[in-house]
C-alpha cells in the first residue's frame, strides 16, 4: 500500500490536527458511554430509539457506528467516512413519528436533535481526554470544536445550527440540562442499565469496570439524579485516583494499547 496522498484520498484531517490528537487515544472513547447517557436522556432521541427497538435488539450498535464515524472522518479516507455518514443518514430518514411519552414530534434528522447528539459527544470526548490523558488550552478545544463541524456537515446538521465556539457549545449543554427538557423514560432506563449492569461484548469486558464508573460519575450530578445513579464520596475518590492513575500511566503506555488500531494505520501509511 502506497501513503494517504498517493491514493489521490487524503482524508479531513492530518496528525497535525486536534481531531487525530484527541480521537487516535483509546480512553476517549470511553467518552462515547457518557454521550450515550446525556442522548437518551433527551426523550424525543429516546423516542427514535423505541421506534427502532435499537437497545434491545442491538443494544451497543448506536455506540459502534458512533465510534466508526470519529475513526473514519478522522484517519480514513473523505470516500470512506462519507459512506458511513450516508448508512447512518439513510438509517435517520425513516425514524420519525409521534413520541408517545411527551405528544411531541420526533425526526431523527431534526436539527435541535442532532445538536444534542454532536454536543453530547463532543463534550464528553473532550472531558475524557482531560481527564485521562492531559489538559487542553483554550484555543486547543476551540480548535478541535472548528475542525469536528465536518462531522456535522456529514450528518446534515448545518455548521449555522451549530454554537459557533467551544464555550458557546458547554454553555448550550448546560442550559439543556438545566432547562428540564430532559427526562427519564423507559429508553433511557434500558441505557442506563446497559452501561452499569449490561451484558458487556467479550472485548471490552476488562476495562468496563472503570468506563461505567466514569460514565456515571462525571455525568452532570442533575443528569446522574434524573436517572436514579447512585453516587458517593467514596466513589468520587476510587474514580479520582483511577483516573490519575491513568494520566500518568499512558504517556508510557506501548503505542499500540495507548492508541485505536485506525489511527496506527493511517499513520503508518503517512510513515509518521
Amino acid at each position: 500500500m502506497g501513503d494517504l496522498a498517493d491514493m489521490g484520498d487524503t482524508g479531513f484531517f492530518w496528525p497535525d490536527s486536534m481531531m487525530w490528537r484527541v480521537n487516535r487515544e483509546v480512553t476517549t472513547l470511553f467518552g462515547g458511554a457518557r454521550a450515550l447517557l446525556l442522548q437518551a436522556a433527551h426523550p424525543l432521541i429516546a423516542a427514535g430509539a423505541r421506534q427502532t427497538g435499537a437497545y434491545r435488539r442491538d443494544p451497543w450498535a448506536r455506540l459502534i457506528r458512533t465510534i466508526t464515524l470519529q475513526s473514519q472522518l478522522t484517519f480514513g479516507t473523505k470516500r470512506s467516512a462519507g459512506e458511513v455518514a450516508d448508512r447512518i443518514n439513510r438509517l435517520h430518514a425513516v425514524i420519525n413519528g409521534v413520541d408517545e411519552v411527551t405528544g411531541e414530534w420526533y425526526d431523527a434528522l431534526d436539527y435541535d436533535q442532532l445538536l444534542w447528539v454532536h454536543a453530547a459527544l463532543e463534550v464528553s470526548v473532550l472531558d475524557f481526554y482531560r481527564l485521562t490523558i492531559g489538559e487542553l488550552t483554550e484555543d486547543e478545544q476551540e480548535q478541535y470544536h472548528q475542525e469536528n463541524l465536518t462531522a456535522a456537515d456529514l450528518l446534515l446538521l448545518p455548521r449555522s445550527y451549530v454554537p459557533a465556539t467551544f464555550r458557546q457549545l458547554s454553555e448550550y449543554v448546560d442550559d439543556v440540562i438545566g432547562s428540564g427538557r430532559l427526562m427519564r423514560t423507559d429508553v433511557a432506563d434500558e441505557v442506563s442499565h446497559l452501561i452499569v449492569s449490561g451484558a458487556v461484548p467479550r472485548r471490552i469486558k476488562p476495562v468496563w469496570a472503570f468506563v461505567s464508573l466514569a460514565a456515571v460519575g462525571t455525568l452532570d450530578p442533575r443528569v446522574r439524579n434524573l436517572y436514579g445513579l447512585s453516587w458517593s464520596p467514596a466513589r468520587t475518590r476510587v474514580l479520582q485516583g483511577n483516573l490519575a492513575a491513568m494520566r500518568a500511566a499512558m504517556p508510557l503506555a506501548p503505542r499500540r494499547l495507548r492508541t485505536i488500531s485506525p489511527a496506527r494505520w493511517a499513520e503508518a501509511l503517512l510513515g509518521t
